[in-house]
């Protein structure tokens, strides 16, 4: 695991907790428009469906209401810069979990009904420190949240990829926290301060060993809108799509990124 040695990005807790139940609302609105036929449709997420892809969704929020159950670590183990890079190794384990929730829920409206429900019960009672004990490793709530919004952004996006004409909006504050936090991760994994990636209007970071960049235009220059770097970040696009597609620019001899992505998937 890349060691976490940037400096930590602050993230506003009560904006962060609305907007996860936003977007996790957003997302229920339109899974509740699904016919059965839409439902059955493949997924770029290897075999899963749309309907799984919809439960696992509920999964991904559920989390928060069955750790906030749990006794409460002594410590956490995990700042937020951690988090993408110890998602690794556990896509067999959500994959069975995820068809098994799809199976024994045909209503998906009263699943998200149930989650939603539990998780604004719960968060009602819990301070913004108190620790999780996550499957990742321990964290505060307030970072857990952040994380959730990685999660809800990412699979939106699957959800609109699969099904044409869907459209599901994205929060603002839920896309923006998923962008930074992808963002610093990069900054993470290529330490250093010889290329600028910009990610308008939410993130610009710096990173890649090299010369540094003082004042103005710097040498190295990449730059996306935040959806698409969303996309690079966890492998729903390759970089050389990305470029030939003309939905990245990259100048200078160490814009070239392709080594360092995915980050995550």
């Amino acid at each position: 695991m890349p060691p976490a040695k940037k400096r930590l990005r602050s993230y506003d807790p009560g904006k962060t907790r609305a907007a996860v139940l936003t977007q996790f609302g957003n997302v229920r609105t339109a899974v509740r428009t699904l016919t059965p036929e839409q439902l059955a449709q493949p997924t770029r997420l290897g075999d899963w469906t749309v309907r799984d892809l919809a439960a696992h969704i509920t999964m991904a929020v559920e989390t928060v209401s069955r750790n906030l159950d749990r006794d409460e670590p002594d410590k956490a183990e995990l700042t937020l810069l951690d988090w993408p890079f110890a998602t690794a190794g556990r896509a067999g384990d959500i994959a069975d979990d995820t068809r098994e929730l799809a199976r024994a829920n045909p209503d998906l409206d009263a699943l998200y009904a149930r989650t939603g429900q539990r998780v604004i019960e719960r968060l009602a009672a819990a301070p913004d420190t108190r620790l999780l004990g996550t499957r990742t490793g321990s964290m505060s709530l307030a970072d857990y949240l952040v994380t959730r919004t990685v999660e809800l952004v990412v699979h939106t996006d699957d959800l609109n990829a699969a099904v044409p004409g869907l459209d599901i909006p994205y929060d603002r504050q839920a896309l923006a926290a998923c962008t930074r936090l992808l963002a610093d991760a990069l900054a993470v994994k290529a330490p250093g301060a010889s290329t600028e990636v910009r990610l308008p209007p939410y993130a610009v970071v710096q990173c890649v060993e090299g010369p540094r960049h003082t004042r103005g235009t710097p040498p190295n220059v990449v730059e996306t809108d935040p959806l698409t770097w969303i996309r690079l970040a966890t492998g729903r696009t390759e970089w050389r799509t990305a470029l030939a597609d003309a939905q990245v620019s990259a100048s200078g001899e160490r814009a070239d990124l392709g080594g360092l992505l995915p980050l995550m998937r």
